[in-house]
């Protein structure tokens, strides 16, 4: 990684617009998402950050609360980098940033629904397969989850 990535949380209309460019960007042109799964209502309740290199925003995630296994954990969404910033480090340090939010939020179990091509790359993070598989907007999926250990 040349620069390292600053995240910081979305706090203004100006950081969401950011926000839904990239979205915008990684989602729906690259990986044709239909725009109505991409604005999927949840963005309200969720908490979203972004990640810049020398003032310009090139990452963005959120990340809300949902049950899951009788609990509530912190399931992480929507990680989008730029395609001219990637392969630099820069969505590893987006999702350790990330766990870390959640983290801080109290939660211990993260939950994620990784595109099945991803699914190597979140095992390095300590994430493990449930092994329900799904396919969202045409693309296979796996639900992985971390449990931090007490």
């Amino acid at each position: 990684m040349s620069t390292s990535l600053h995240v910081t949380p979305v706090r203004s209309d100006d950081d969401w617009a950011k926000a839904r460019t990239i979205r915008k960007q990684v989602f729906i042109e690259e990986q044709d998402c239909p725009p109505e799964e991409e604005w999927d209502g949840l963005d309200s309740t969720s908490r979203h950050v972004l990640g810049w290199i020398d003032g310009q925003a090139v990452a963005t995630a959120r990340w809300r609360t949902v049950p899951h296994d009788e609990e509530i954990v912190a399931k992480l969404e929507r990680f989008a980098v730029l395609p001219a910033h990637r392969g630099q480090g820069y969505g590893t340090a987006l999702v350790r940033r990330v766990i870390g939010d959640a983290r801080r939020a109290g939660f211990d179990t993260f939950l994620v629904h990784a595109q099945a091509h991803l699914e190597d790359w979140y095992e390095g993070f300590g994430f493990r397969s449930t092994g329900r598989t799904f396919e969202e907007v045409g693309i296979p999926h796996v639900e992985m989850v971390k449990q931090d250990q007490a």
